[in-house]
């Protein structure tokens, strides 16, 4: 029965993706058009220029999500290292006039990191959080998003999260909760007293998925790489376009970097809006968004489990060390994942 009911959610959630991607076809079949310059009329925008300036021409509470990941401040090429009160200065203003032309049922959703300053970490999300709270946004989650890739640290220990903190602008907002919903952990577990037991005590469509993230980062290897340096996956995307957004409805990223927000929003029949500074990137953009409309752009699809190479048996996973010097070694060799359970 927990057999069945698995494969119903799986056969039922196929079916549903495969009328998301039809409508989401036929919305954009008749417009292939990617517009400069923002009007209600259009489907999809990309601004070449500042936010601010683009945000100039969308009208007071017209978005229903305006998700992004702002520059950390660190240097990347696609920024100026600012003093930190400049900066939140800065991220001030953009978020100010987010929140105008957020809908009274949307949401903002700010995905960053931390800063940096001579060696000492600055989490953003703890600085930027006043921002919000003074323009009367509610925070509904501080999510973690957790990837395995990054930067080895040997002073500290090395990043592997980051976070997406999401606003709403009233307590009437869109939460979807069932397009996103994941495989239950035991599906077969029953209510063993009261009036329902034996009953099956999940819910067949799947659990919630919590407020920790656990999605792979584009690095090197991954499907979805360009030559941006900070490009977030389109799954990430997805998860929150889908769950915080009905179809036909806006989607803003004020730093559209590669184009991931707007791919995110079309796939799933949403509009999409954003805006670029760097020329290469918005030429970047707007090919990966033509290739989301021909059915040709490659991405990980959200569905698809973590690689684990030793489950697949990646021969370099298997340690060349001996391990009767390496004391460190006992602690993997404690772990049920190389192995050995408890």
């Amino acid at each position: 029965m927990a057999i069945k009911l698995i494969t119903e959610w799986l056969s039922t959630d196929k079916r549903k993706t495969e009328r998301v991607l039809m409508k989401s076809r036929s919305l954009f079949e008749h417009n292939h058009k990617i517009a400069d310059n923002f009007s209600l009329s259009e489907s999809i925008v990309v601004f070449p220029g500042d936010c601010l300036n683009l945000m100039h021409y969308i009208p007071d509470e017209s978005l229903q999500l305006i998700v992004t990941s702002p520059p950390y401040n660190i240097g990347k090429e696609y920024e100026r290292k600012l003093h930190l009160d400049m900066y939140l200065q800065q991220q001030a203003q953009i978020i100010r006039e987010c929140t105008r032309t957020l809908s009274p049922k949307g949401s903002i959703c700010w995905q960053v990191g931390n800063y940096v300053d001579r060696g000492a970490i600055i989490p953003l999300d703890t600085i930027l959080y006043p921002i919000f709270s003074a323009l009367g946004l509610k925070m509904r989650n501080r999510i973690v998003w957790h990837f395995e890739h990054g930067l080895h640290c040997s002073r500290r220990f090395s990043g592997r999260y980051e976070t997406i903190i999401w606003f709403t602008k009233s307590d009437e907002y869109v939460f979807n909760l069932d397009p996103v919903r994941i495989p239950q952990k035991y599906p077969g577990k029953k209510y063993f007293k009261g009036p329902k037991a034996g009953q099956y005590s999940c819910n067949p469509l799947g659990k919630n998925p919590g407020d920790v993230w656990a999605i792979p980062n584009v690095k090197s290897n991954h499907v979805e790489k360009t030559e941006h340096p900070c490009q977030f996956p389109v799954e990430l995307i997805e998860r929150l376009v889908l769950s915080l957004t009905n179809e036909g409805d806006w989607v803003l990223d004020p730093f559209l970097g590669t184009g991931t927000t707007i791919i995110a929003a079309i796939r799933h029949g949403r509009r999409g809006v954003g805006a670029e500074i760097v020329p290469k990137y918005i030429e970047l953009a707007r090919t990966r968004i033509r290739q989301e409309i021909d059915g040709v752009l490659r991405t990980r699809p959200m569905d698809k489990p973590i690689y684990d190479p030793v489950e697949a048996g990646n021969s370099l996973a298997v340690t060349p060390w001996d391990k009767k010097h390496l004391q460190q070694m006992t602690l993997f060799e404690k772990s049920a994942r190389f192995g050995k359970g408890r």
